[in-house]
């Protein structure tokens, strides 16, 4: 049985998250176990892993670097063993080189790239509702449909070979950005109904080359 841990570090809306990959685990037949923990021993060895964010790109890299030895087990996990991993909506942003919300933070730097302010071309901002992923070729992606986004802010790619979806909404912003086994999505999954369940059951099974 794959353990898949989801991690609990003070930000995102996790037990959302957590009933969704549940849900998507039943649904594809799959015997997965999903931990909750911000635990470095055991988020080192977790065959897959899962990190929202929800709020401010600053606060959340503060709340994750709070966690002593986290941080550090992500990278070993993620970078050295080279286990898949998924970064929900702030968590996808902290994949950045650094974030400009509220002045300049450093993000992992796992993917090169910056994080500003969405141009909603005078459109409301957050950025809040279902809008289509536009884009295919990536593993973890359903063919199409639409998926659920709440967000003020958006992740500007170094190489734009990292771009695997995109969303218009006044701009066109990366839905999708991913290299090697990580992957992260401005939306989230676990709010996107079936499109969210598909994407998430697609990551359960995905074997990254």
């Amino acid at each position: 049985m794959q353990t898949v841990v989801l991690v609990d570090y003070g930000s995102g809306n996790v037990h959302s998250a957590h009933k969704a990959l549940v849900r998507a685990a039943a649904d594809t037949g799959l015997a997965v176990k999903i931990e909750l923990t911000a635990d470095p021993a055991q988020v080192a060895a977790a065959d897959r892993l899962v990190l929202p964010g929800v709020g401010a790109f600053g606060a959340c890299r503060t709340m994750l670097d709070a966690r002593e030895g986290l941080v550090e087990a992500l990278s070993e996990a993620v970078l050295e063993q080279k286990r898949p991993f998924l970064g929900i909506c702030v968590g996808m942003q902290l994949l950045a080189t650094r974030g400009l919300e509220h002045g300049e933070t450093p993000g992992l730097g796992w993917i090169g790239g910056q994080v500003r302010s969405l141009n909603a071309d005078g459109l409301k901002v957050p950025h809040m509702g279902w809008n289509s992923v536009d884009g295919g070729g990536h593993p973890l992606l359903p063919p199409d449909g639409d998926a659920y986004f709440v967000h003020s802010y958006r992740f500007d790619a170094a190489d734009p070979q990292a771009v695997a979806a995109t969303c218009t909404y006044g701009e066109r912003f990366p839905a999708m950005v991913a290299r090697d086994n990580i992957a992260g999505v401005q939306f989230h999954p676990e709010k996107s109904q079936a499109y969210g369940l598909r994407f998430l059951a697609n990551f359960l099974e995905w074997s990254p080359s």
